[in-house]
């Protein structure tokens, strides 16, 4: 039985890995027939301070476990990321949390994923340097692979005001194995921003995953305005400078990684 916090009137994604995992699986298996190479974790928000605040901490090992294991067996020989998201909260002086507090969590929660059978680790939609640092250093306690993004939403830099170049450049020195932005403002800021992380890296394995552009609520659904065409355009200008690495974020469905991957494929062939 999934736990559940006092009075919460809503859910976290995780809890679907326990009490609907069909419902996960449907989900994994939509993007495989669409030819996705990776299939990301459903545990974006799976490290124990987030789920701390949900109630659910006690939950922890088995809502990563069981994401990690959901997405093995639809993938079969495919990669499996193993997806770890942002704490929600801020290291010291900012916040009330120490370096240490956030290495133990990110940590915990990737030893939960690679217990579970992931083949990396995908650290994503980070902001600040200090927490990406301590997220890479949790991840590669494992021994597994770590690639690391971070979202550029306020005037091509994060939220704490990280440029492109500079991400790139402490994300190695950090000990990422490979390196990109995810999410952000969509994919005509994204073409410079991973085109800025190229030129400061130009050595580096680099991942880009923008949002289907910006999102818009229609009565009770959230519409993203790029179409799965448009998405795989942009998708083709990366790989041509040189993104190895190609998915997409928010708003972005199996039409679009369809999309998306026959570009890509067909500057492959070349």
């Amino acid at each position: 039985m999934v736990g559940a916090a006092t009075n919460k009137d809503w859910e976290t994604p995780e809890e679907l890995n326990l009490r609907e995992p069909d419902r996960v699986r449907d989900m994994h298996r939509a993007y495989v027939d669409a030819g996705a190479e990776v299939i990301t974790t459903n545990s974006f928000g799976g490290n124990r301070i987030r789920l701390t605040r949900a109630g659910l901490a006690d939950q922890l090992e088995a809502f990563n476990r069981s994401a990690a294991a959901l997405a093995r067996e639809v993938a079969a020989n495919l990669l499996v990321a193993g997806d770890i998201g942002p704490s929600g909260e801020f290291l010291e002086p900012l916040g009330d949390h120490l370096y240490s507090e956030f290495v133990d969590a990110f940590a915990e929660q990737s030893r939960a994923l690679a217990d579970g059978g992931v083949d990396f680790l995908l650290i994503e939609t980070m902001s600040d340097l200090g927490e990406v640092r301590t997220a890479i250093e949790g991840a590669k306690s494992t021994g597994l692979g770590v690639v690391a993004t971070m979202s550029f939403c306020t005037n091509m830099r994060t939220m704490m005001g990280v440029t492109p170049a500079d991400a790139a450049r402490e994300m190695i020195e950090y000990g990422a194995d490979a390196i990109g932005a995810n999410c952000g403002n969509g994919p005509d800021e994204m073409t410079e921003i991973l085109r800025e992380m190229r030129e400061a890296m130009p050595d580096a394995v680099v991942l880009g995953q923008s949002n289907a552009g910006m999102p818009e609520i229609r009565g009770r659904r959230v519409v993203y305005d790029c179409t799965p065409d448009e998405m795989a355009a942009y998708a083709g200008q990366w790989a041509e400078f040189g993104v190895q690495a190609i998915g997409a974020c928010c708003g972005g469905t199996p039409d679009t990684i369809r999309a998306i991957g026959e570009v890509v494929e067909g500057i492959r062939k070349r």
